[in-house]
């Protein structure tokens, strides 16, 4: 997350104005080489940003392109009108990249990089002061685009995988997913950076991943109470059973009972058949007599 700057919004070109006027007043007061990367003094008002300058030659840029600090321009750059040598300035604007956010291009995004910057002039104009001469030149890809990689401006990868920003010249914003993790590319010069949904996309995110915990929990806890339910269902069926079993037993018994009558021994019962007498009868009719 870019921090926070007490700096109040200004206007991004008026920032590249200034820098680009640092470039140039550096060419005029020190003897600089091609191909050399210098850093820049920049006013305290740009208090948290930085920027460096490089000269090159137009010929040798489009042939072997060039490495700046973290991008890469492949060869088949060219520059329009025609030219013999260009001055590129990168810049990191660091806490001033919440300009970016305060300006509205990008409602519903936040920044989670620094705003990096890659601008080309023509290098003619260290030696005429005129406002046309010390604006941007066009350049054209032909080849491979110019890519920008944020892995030394950025820290661990965030939860959703950022965006590319692209803040051309004109005001338009552009995105597009990274071409590898923490790299972008593009096929024009201006303002890069890493953005995210805004906080309140995020909040609606948040709120979208409680409603699935609680749909989570709900759906264990209905779980748990039909297994409760099929447990009492198992229980009541084979007490149904028990009992249907007993009855029957009982039944099977008293029918047993009636066939065989039950008498006490003792202290036990115990069945017994009835007891059929037969009536005694004399073989004949003799009697002895009493005496």
């Amino acid at each position: 997350m870019v921090p926070s700057t007490s700096h109040q919004a200004q206007d991004p070109r008026l920032i590249d104005r200034i820098v680009r006027d640092s470039a140039f007043q550096s060419y005029h007061t020190r003897h600089r080489k091609t191909a050399i990367i210098y850093t820049l003094p920049l006013p305290s008002r740009l208090s948290g940003a930085a920027a460096e300058t490089v000269r090159y030659r137009a010929g040798s840029l489009r042939r072997y392109g060039a490495a700046i600090k973290e991008f890469r321009v492949a060869p088949g750059v060219f520059v329009h009108p025609h030219i013999k040598r260009l001055i590129v300035v990168r810049q990191n604007l660091g806490n001033l990249s919440s300009m970016y956010n305060a300006s509205g291009n990008i409602a519903g995004l936040q920044l989670v990089s620094p705003v990096l910057g890659l601008l080309f002039y023509n290098a003619a104009s260290l030696h005429n002061s005129s406002s046309k001469n010390l604006s941007e030149i066009d350049i054209s890809v032909a080849r491979r685009p110019i890519t920008v990689d944020f892995s030394s401006v950025v820290g661990d990868p965030q939860r959703l995988r950022p965006l590319c920003a692209v803040f051309e010249l004109d005001g338009n914003v552009s995105l597009s997913n990274q071409t590898a993790s923490h790299k972008c590319a593009s096929r024009r010069q201006g303002h890069f950076a890493l953005v995210i949904e805004s906080a309140k996309s995020n909040g609606i995110e948040e709120k979208a991943k409680v409603s699935k915990w609680k749909v989570a929990v709900v759906s264990v806890v209905a779980g748990a109470f039909g297994a409760v339910l099929l447990g009492l269902m198992v229980v009541a069926v084979a007490s149904a059973r028990r009992k249907r079993y007993r009855r029957e037993e009982m039944e099977r018994r008293a029918y047993e009972e009636e066939a065989l009558q039950i008498s006490m021994v003792g202290h036990v019962r115990a069945p017994t058949a009835a007891v059929a007498r037969t009536a005694p009868a004399l073989e004949n009719d003799y009697a002895p007599s009493s005496s």
